[in-house]
C-alpha cells in the first residue's frame, strides 16, 4: 500500500500558500501587511510564505501524522 498523505498534502499547500495567489504577505505596496488575489510577489513575500508552507507542512506531516492509504 501507498502513502499519499505527504504527497496530497504538499501539493495543496504548495498551491494554496503560492505568493499572490489567494493572498501575499507582505503587501507588494509599502502600505499594506496584507494583500489578496493580486498575482504578484517579491522576495520578501517567497521568504514568508516559505516559513508558513515549512511550519503547516511539518504540524500536518509530524505532529498530526496524516496518512492516505491506498490499494
Amino acid at each position: 500500500m501507498a502513502d499519499w498523505g505527504p504527497v496530497l498534502i504538499a501539493v495543496v499547500l504548495f498551491v494554496l500558500l503560492c505568493p499572490g495567489l489567494l493572498f501575499q504577505i507582505p503587501g507588494s505596496s509599502k502600505n499594506r501587511v496584507i494583500e489578496f488575489g493580486n498575482m504578484h510577489t517579491s522576495g520578501a513575500s517567497i521568504l514568508v510564505h516559505t516559513i508558513i508552507y515549512f511550519g503547516l507542512i511539518t504540524i500536518f506531516l509530524i505532529v498530526i501524522n496524516v496518512h492516505v492509504y491506498t490499494d
